[in-house]
């Protein structure tokens, strides 16, 4: 069967995914741009509230995916302090000036992250060769990459997710997301045999999950 991940723009939303029967939750600030560093306070009280898994967005900004030395001290420092804040899990991507993957900075982060799980997000979408991406992303120790296959969304990108879940050979989980909805999530299921599923869940134009989108997603996966 499955699985679900909720990306979860405040703790409202967290509960709201965990009470309508999300799997996982991927905790994040800043909407607006995709996904950010989310407050301690956020992730406190998330933690104390959810009995489901938890991961949690590093991002110190939006934008691109390159970042300056200051902001790469900074992630290393946010995923020392959030990791002892009992979290399962942590959300990064760091890519180099031509948007390949940064595998140093990458494989320190999840080091430092161990023994945490550790999701390569969306930046994963900027690679200019996904099936060179795959194994450096491999290489660097991630558990999972969140993707919609390298295309602005997952309908554009199914026929690069069908390939990426064929090439990952369960050595690395393909999470699709990105423009996934209750609507199209059991095609996307059946057309590239992916176990795992990211959606915001957000359908009112709002920043919070619409919990009935949780369970239509959830219900269209069992199978």
């Amino acid at each position: 069967m499955a699985k679900l991940e909720i990306a979860s723009f405040n703790v409202q939303s967290a509960l709201i995914a965990q009470e309508f029967g999300a799997d996982r939750v991927e905790l994040c600030a800043g909407m607006d741009v995709g996904g950010t560093t989310p407050s301690d306070e956020d992730i406190k009280e998330a933690r104390d509230k959810l009995k489901n898994k938890l991961h949690v967005m590093i991002r110190p900004r939006g934008g691109n995916f390159v970042y300056s030395e200051a902001e790469f001290e900074q992630m290393k420092a946010d995923i020392l302090r959030i990791k002892q804040m009992g979290v399962d899990g942590l959300v990064f991507g760091v890519l180099n000036e031509d948007n390949t993957v940064n595998v140093a900075q990458n494989r320190e982060l999840v080091q430092l992250a161990s023994p945490l799980s550790c999701t390569f997000h969306r930046a994963f979408d900027e690679v200019p060769d996904f099936k060179v991406a795959l194994e450096e992303v491999i290489f660097c120790g991630f558990e999972t990459i969140l993707t919609s296959g390298c295309k602005p969304n997952v309908n554009i990108g199914l026929g690069n997710l069908r390939e990426l879940v064929q090439l990952a050979n369960d050595r690395i989980t393909i999470m699709p997301g990105g423009g996934l909805r209750s609507t199209n999530v059991q095609h996307i299921l059946y057309e590239t045999g992916a176990s795992y599923f990211h959606s915001s869940a957000i359908t009112d134009g709002s920043d919070t999950t619409v919990g009935m989108e949780v369970k239509a997603i959830k219900g269209a996966i069992k199978v």
